[in-house]
């Protein structure tokens, strides 16, 4: 299979382990947020195995693989809402063990409760849940924030409907909306093209330029080899291990997606050159 890359930036080393544990990432590293040997292990099965990356400010990368390659399960880790079993993920050299109003998560379609009885508003509210006050009102400036947020989604004239009696794709704007009013540091999207229409897709792929262009850190996951590479910075083949990260250029040859895919993969007819 060849070399198996295990960090987005060549010559960047994952800090040192020790008995006591992995030390903190180098603090004059550029990357905002980092993964360290990361390892998921469910009972007896494998999710991740020993997964080292950096994710830098300014930048969008696609995590590529087939179902039950780890790609849920690397975000959910990043997020703080999977602990690892062993291994960490850093924030701007600091680890991360729980949710943080830092880091906005948009979950697959599927994991949601659309039956849940909450309206569109309620569901963009959430993205000020993190930071705010569970005790007090919520703010009129959050609510006005919220609109802003689903207006920018085209979602605002649905924000008193129950968020289940929503199409695919408005259910997807919705959660962007919730994201975008957490005003985070980075967004981790899980699947955002799936199941969606074409015009939400080009205005998923337009917010997450224009997030990118602000400095933002863009982490998304995907099978949509395509889509990975008209959109994305830097891609990561994943198959519970990292075959291959980089640019989709250098990533995207037959022999990695082979060895992401197995044996049956064919590369789109946009990439087939490579």
């Amino acid at each position: 299979m060849g070399q198996i890359v295990t960090s987005l930036r060549p010559g960047t080393t994952a800090p040192p382990s020790t008995g006591a544990g992995i030390e903190p990432s180098n603090p004059a590293s550029p990357a905002r947020m980092r993964t360290v040997d990361l390892s998921v292990h469910f009972d007896d099965r494998s999710a991740l195995e020993d997964v080292t990356l950096d994710f830098l400010p300014g930048e969008m990368t696609a995590l590529v693989g087939p179902n039950g390659a780890g790609k849920s399960t690397l975000l959910r880790c990043l997020a703080g809402i999977q602990p690892p079993t062993h291994g960490m993920v850093l924030l701007d050299g600091q680890p991360v063990g729980r949710p943080s109003a830092r880091i906005a998560y948009v979950p697959q379609r599927s994991e949601v409760d659309w039956k849940f009885p909450i309206d569109v508003l309620g569901v963009a509210l959430m993205g000020r849940a993190l930071a705010a006050n569970r005790f007090l009102p919520i703010p009129r400036g959050d609510r006005e924030d919220a609109l802003a947020a689903l207006d920018e989604v085209g979602m605002r004239r649905f924000a008193g409907v129950q968020i289940g009696a929503l199409s695919g794709g408005q259910q997807q704007r919705v959660f962007i909306a919730r994201a975008l009013l957490q005003a985070a540091d980075v967004y981790l999207l899980d699947e955002p093209f799936t199941g969606v229409d074409v015009p939400t897709q080009a205005l998923v792929v337009r917010i997450l330029a224009d997030l990118r262009a602000i400095g933002k850190t863009i982490i998304f996951a995907t099978h949509d080899l395509t889509m990975a590479a008209e959109t994305a910075d830097e891609c990561v083949l994943l198959n519970r291990r990292v075959v291959a990260a980089g640019p989709s250029s250098d990533v995207f040859t037959a022999e990695n997606l082979r060895a992401t895919f197995g044996g049956a993969a064919v590369l789109p007819m946009g990439l087939a050159a490579r």
